[in-house]
C-alpha cells in the first residue's frame, strides 16, 4: 500500500481530504474563506431555510435503524415516492439511500444471459453495477450512435441500454437517438439524470422532458438540484416492485431518514417554481462566454462547465493557485478522467450569480505560464 501512495503522489494523481465548512456561496476551505465553485447543490437549496425547516420539523428521531422491509415504511417516504413518480412521469419511484445505491439496482436487472450496453462515460457507480450484474458487459464510445448500434446486434436475451442524461465530467448531453436506437433494437434503456434532474425541461423534469425522449428506467439523485441527500428510481409498477422484490442495494441497507425525505419534499415543491434554475442557467451563460473569450477551452453544453488542461500536474497547480486567491475549484484527473485529459471541473449554484464578474476576473488574473506547469 505504501508504495501505491508513494506512486501515486509522483503521478500528481494522489488525493487527499481538505476540512471544508459551507457557507453557501462560499465555504472555508482548510480554515480559508473562498468562493466554491465545486459544489452540486446547483439551486442552491441545500442552505435555503424553508428546506432546513422542514427537516428540523420532522427530527423526532434521526433514522429508522433497519431496512425498510425490515421496519415498513414512513409514510413521508411514501408520500415523497409519490411525488416523484409523478414529477417524473411514471407509475412509481423507489427511494434509496444515495445515488450510487440507485445505480448499483441496475445490476438487480440482469443474469448471464443478458446484454448490458454503457456508455464509456459513465459514472462509476454504473460501471459498479455493471461488475455487479452476472451479464455481458460491452461499453459503447461515448454517444456513438453508430457504435451503440452495432453492439445492440450482439446475441443477448435481453438488452439494457445504460447512459448517463447529463455526464458528469464532460458536461454534455446525451444524444436523442440513443433512446431510439435502444427501442429499434428491443433494448430497455435506463437513464442516469442525476445531473439533469430538476433543472432542464419545460416542467423541470429532467433530461427526458428536455431531450422528449422515453425511458424504461431513470435513476436519479437529490444530492444535486434538490441540495438534500438520497436517490430514487423512477419507472413501471412492474419494475418497482421488482426491485423491491430483487435490488440488493434496497434490500439489505436502512432506509433513507425521513427528515431527509420531508426536506426533499419542500426542495422539490421549490425547485417546480422555476426561479432558481433561470438565475442559474443564466449565469453558466455568462461565465462561459466570460471564460471563452479569455482563452479557456471549456466542453458541454450543460451547466456543469469543465475547462480543459490536459496535464495533472498543470491542473492541480492551478487549483492550489486559485484557492489560494479566494476560488475553491477542484482539479479533476484520472481515474474519473482519462490520463492527460484533467480539467477543472466548474460548478455555478444559483447563488453564484451576484459574483460572477469576481470570479471572472480572478481567471483573468491567472498566470499561465511556467509556475504553473
Amino acid at each position: 500500500m505504501k508504495e501505491e501512495l508513494e506512486e501515486l503522489k509522483k503521478s500528481n494523481l494522489y488525493r487527499s481530504l481538505k476540512s471544508i465548512k459551507i457557507e453557501n456561496p462560499f465555504a472555508y476551505v482548510n480554515g480559508r474563506k473562498c468562493l466554491l465553485l465545486c459544489s452540486n447543490d446547483y439551486l442552491g437549496l441545500s442552505s435555503d431555510i424553508r428546506v432546513i425547516n422542514a427537516a428540523k420539523e420532522h427530527l423526532s428521531h434521526l433514522s429508522q435503524c433497519s431496512s425498510r422491509l425490515i421496519a415498513g415504511n414512513d409514510p413521508l417516504i411514501e408520500e415523497f415516492e409519490y411525488e416523484l413518480a409523478k414529477h417524473k412521469g411514471y407509475d412509481r419511484a423507489l427511494v434509496y439511500p444515495n445515488g450510487y445505491m440507485a445505480n448499483l439496482a441496475i445490476s438487480s436487472l440482469v443474469n448471464k444471459d443478458d446484454l448490458i450496453l454503457s456508455d464509456e462515460l459513465n459514472h462509476a457507480s454504473i460501471i459498479d453495477a455493471c461488475k455487479l450484474s452476472k451479464a455481458r458487459v460491452l461499453v459503447y464510445k461515448h454517444n456513438s450512435l453508430e457504435d451503440l448500434d452495432r453492439k445492440l446486434k450482439e446475441k443477448g436475451r435481453s438488452k439494457l441500454v445504460v447512459t448517463e442524461g447529463v455526464f458528469s465530467m464532460d458536461g454534455d448531453f446525451m444524444k436523442r437517438d440513443i433512446a431510439k436506437i435502444a427501442r429499434e433494437n428491443g433494448a430497455l434503456l435506463v437513464v442516469d439524470d442525476a445531473h439533469g434532474d430538476f433543472i432542464y425541461g419545460s416542467n423541470f423534469k429532467g433530461i427526458q422532458e428536455e431531450l422528449r425522449i422515453d425511458a424504461d428506467i431513470i435513476i436519479s439523485s437529490m444530492s444535486k438540484a434538490l441540495g438534500t441527500f438520497g436517490g430514487y428510481i423512477a419507472s413501471r409498477k412492474e419494475i418497482i416492485e421488482y426491485m423491491i422484490n430483487r435490488s440488493r442495494s434496497f434490500i439489505y441497507t436502512s432506509a433513507l431518514p425521513s427528515y431527509l425525505a420531508a426536506a426533499s419534499l419542500e426542495a422539490l415543491k421549490i425547485s417546480k417554481e422555476g426561479s432558481k434554475q433561470k438565475i442559474l442557467l443564466e449565469s453558466v451563460s455568462k461565465i462561459k462566454k466570460g471564460l471563452t473569450d479569455l482563452g479557456f477551452r471549456i466542453k458541454g453544453e450543460s451547466h456543469i462547465i469543465p475547462i480543459m488542461i490536459g496535464s495533472e500536474i498543470t491542473a492541480l497547480n492551478i487549483s492550489d493557485y486559485m484557492l489560494e486567491n479566494g476560488i475553491f475549484i477542484q482539479a479533476i484527473r484520472y481515474p474519473t478522467v482519462a490520463m492527460n485529459n484533467a480539467r477543472l471541473r466548474l460548478t455555478l449554484t444559483s447563488l453564484h450569480h451576484p459574483y460572477i464578474d469576481d470570479i471572472l476576473i480572478k481567471f483573468k488574473l491567472l498566470p499561465l505560464n511556467s509556475s504553473l506547469k
